[in-house]
């Protein structure tokens, strides 16, 4: 018998990530809520080590170990984000397409909607030969540059 067709619509809220690993059948265990929580209530991408200790600063006892399953099983069912980074993987919230402004100054990295026009995705596609189905962008600079 086959499974059931797993919704993909997206991941907007805690809610809606609760939802998506209850439809997959994944354990919402304690560890695993205060992960979705934190990445929810940050808003921005975090890093297992400070996943870790802000979890424990907040008195939620949580492992290394088990921040670093429960990340690794989130972002493999697409419910979080994960981001390789020159200083490591970075986790955030979002799990539908879009990208990101990276801030080189402030290490940020900042999400952002973007839609390229028709016509310059069917130049890459010319110029490719492949069909483009999806997209992201990443764009680097300075919160406090100044123009010469």
């Amino acid at each position: 018998m086959q499974k059931p067709a797993i919704s993909k619509k997206a991941i907007r809220s805690l809610e809606d990530a609760l939802e998506r690993c209850q439809n997959l059948g994944m354990r919402v265990s304690r560890q695993r809520r205060f992960i979705l929580e934190l990445l929810w209530q940050a808003n921005e991408h975090l890093s297992a080590r400070e996943i870790y200790d802000r979890l424990n600063q907040q008195g939620k006892e949580i492992g290394h170990t088990s921040v670093y399953q429960n990340l690794e099983a989130l972002s493999s069912q697409g419910i979080i984000e994960c981001i390789e980074h020159c200083d490591g993987r970075l986790y955030g919230n979002i799990s539908e397409a879009h990208s990101h402004v990276n801030c080189l100054d402030t290490k940020q990295i900042l999400d952002v909607y973007i839609e390229l026009p028709s016509d310059l995705l069917e130049q890459v596609e010319a110029q490719t030969g492949v069909k483009i189905s999806s997209y992201t962008i990443n764009f680097f600079g300075n919160r406090n540059s100044t123009s010469d």
